[in-house]
């Protein structure tokens, strides 16, 4: 059984198999696998424990560990924004970067015509001043998510990566 302490100005709901949180920042919805776990509200914690006895015993242990970490990143991410921070990085054109909805472009990597897209997933909000390109959001899933997806589009092929390393990166904090 594991308990989470739910914050002040958090508030977690339970109905059915989904969990909403809620907090100043925003929303986060998430699921869980009933036939392993129960979930339950009581006072100011939220309370998870494995259904299965001997039989599921480890897994269900293991599945409660991870449904714990992911409703704590959930009520951290409505109180203070997960975030990542990228740089964009040329040596042979001038790459730019600009969002389009739930759509990241990114023009003129390596002298291509079409532009690169990356999704933007779920809620996250992108932000681009000049060569800097921030993420950030309420869910960490999301957030990570969204720049893997702009590092997979940046990717270069059929080139020698050693000399076209034009791209956006993590940037050093």
């Amino acid at each position: 059984m594991i308990q989470i302490e739910v914050p002040n100005g958090v508030q977690v709901e339970i109905k059915g198999t989904e969990i909403s949180t809620k907090g100043s920042l925003g929303a986060n919805t998430r699921s869980y696998n009933d036939s392993l776990l129960s979930v339950k509200r009581e006072g100011s914690k939220v309370v998870i424990d494995h259904t299965k006895e001997k039989a599921q015993e480890m897994k269900g242990a293991l599945a409660e560990k991870a449904l714990a970490k992911e409703i704590q990143n959930d009520v951290d991410g409505v109180t203070k924004h997960y975030e990542k921070n990228m740089q964009v990085v040329f040596a042979h054109f001038p790459a730019t970067v600009e969002t389009k909805g739930n759509v990241i472009l990114i023009k003129n990597l390596i002298g291509e015509r079409a532009p690169r897209t990356a999704a933007i997933a779920g809620s996250t909000k992108v932000e681009v001043k000049g060569q800097a390109v921030r993420i950030y959001g309420t869910s960490k899933d999301d957030v990570s998510q969204t720049a893997a997806n702009i590092r997979k589009a940046c990717k270069i092929r059929k080139k020698d990566e050693r000399i076209f390393q034009d791209g956006l990166y993590y940037a050093i904090e």
